[in-house]
């Protein structure tokens, strides 16, 4: 078993996929014609977006809306990067809203929240040592 996929239900697709290439430089790979389903290029496992409807559609019930929930949804998508504070300020100049500035964990590790416009918790955060 391996994790192949993470997909996030949003309102909008292609604004997710502009928003995570333009705050994040994960180019967009791939938006079905219809536009319910996107994918960003991240390398082995992939980040997927799909529209609220599809959501509704595939899971009995609907799923919760992160984009319309005050607190963040209790997940979270973690993207590693060398440079924490030029990532968490790039981010908030494309849209995101910060949740937590960067800080130092006593494990060593400089991490910091925001928050996509599509309401998606994304950790910012320098590789683990080891």
């Amino acid at each position: 078993m391996q994790l192949g996929y993470t997909i996030v239900y949003v309102p909008d697709v292609a604004a997710s996929l502009h928003f995570y290439a333009a705050a994040f430089g994960l180019p967009q790979k791939f938006l079905d014609p219809t536009g319910t389903y996107g994918e960003c290029a991240t390398g082995a496992t992939t980040l997927g977006f799909a529209a609220h409807a599809l959501g509704d559609l595939n899971v009995p019930g609907g799923v919760v809306k992160a984009s319309e929930t005050v607190q963040p949804l209790g997940m979270e998508i973690a993207l590693v990067t060398d440079d924490v504070p030029q990532a968490h300020a790039r981010a908030l100049e494309h849209g995101a809203g910060e949740i937590a500035a960067p800080a130092r964990k006593p494990w060593g590790q400089l991490v910091s929240y925001v928050r996509a416009p599509d309401g998606t918790l994304i950790e910012l955060c320098t590789p683990m040592a080891g």
